[in-house]
């Protein structure tokens, strides 16, 4: 049996612990077959972003063209964009192809990856044409033009509005319990709570998460119950890494995993 392509289309983190990086490392332990399209090339460590260097959208278009002219890709998940242009890439995949949007608009250390331009494109193009998006209260908030006074079920439901469905997630560093709230293609809302894990190795928790979710719709899964094992892929990455000691910043989140067990 092949394995489900999962194609990532995405900026490198040279830290590698998210970008390209967590999404093809989550599509290995979820058993994937990762492809990737870069965006942009970073210098990044753990205490922030030193540099980056945005591809062309031409460059983009040509390395998701070579996937998907070649390899059967079930699911496409998005990190970082960086222009409008390449979100109209993105917007223009065929529509039979599921979309898991995961909108990098700013990275922890506070470094913008997202202007204006390219929060419209967002708006327009990409999220009309998105299976789900899967953002953090603060870029929920900037997508759907949200004022801080507005409540979270009211920004998830502005998303909604414009076409995907919604899992905005409620991660916040060093919280007891998680609050992820669901909309789905149907607008039906839900609140999935999970408990937090206690750490600051949580470097590439948001583009881990979209991709384990990415690889459970692929397979088959209704948001909810997808939504719940990217939870539970995410909270086991994140006990792996909470006593490493790696970077002088926020840590990465696990990215290993233990290799199922051949058979003689």
């Amino acid at each position: 049996m092949n394995p489900l392509v999962a194609l990532a289309v995405a900026g490198t983190d040279s830290g590698g612990a998210a970008g390209v990086a967590a999404d093809l490392t989550t599509f290995a332990g979820l058993g994937a077959h990762g492809a990737c399209a870069v965006t942009a090339v970073t210098a990044q460590d753990t205490v922030g972003v030193r540099r980056v260097v945005q591809l062309a959208a031409d460059d983009v278009r040509a390395q998701v063209d070579a996937v998907l002219e070649d390899l059967p890709v079930a699911v496409v998940k998005t990190g970082m964009l960086g222009s409008a242009e390449v979100a109209a890439v993105v917007a223009g995949l065929p529509p039979s192809l599921a979309l898991v949007v995961d909108p990098v608009l700013r990275t922890t250390s506070g470094t913008a990856l997202a202007d204006e331009a390219l929060v419209a494109a967002y708006r327009t193009h990409v999220l009309p044409r998105s299976t789900v998006v899967t953002p953090n209260l603060a870029e929920a908030r900037r997508l759907a033009g949200a004022s801080p006074e507005d409540a979270h079920e009211d920004v998830a439901r502005a998303l909604h509005a414009l076409g995907p469905a919604v899992v905005l997630t409620g991660g916040d560093p060093g919280a007891h319990l998680c609050r992820d709230l669901v909309v789905d293609d149907r607008g039906r809302m839900q609140v999935l709570e999970h408990p937090g894990v206690p750490t600051t190795n949580d470097h590439g928790t948001g583009c881990t998460f979209s991709a384990a979710l990415a690889v459970h719709l692929a397979g088959g899964e209704p948001l909810p119950a997808a939504t719940r094992a990217a939870q539970s892929f995410v909270a086991a990455a994140l006990r792996r890494s909470a006593g490493w000691r790696l970077g002088r910043g926020r840590g990465p989140v696990a990215h290993t995993f233990v290799p199922p067990t051949q058979e003689v």
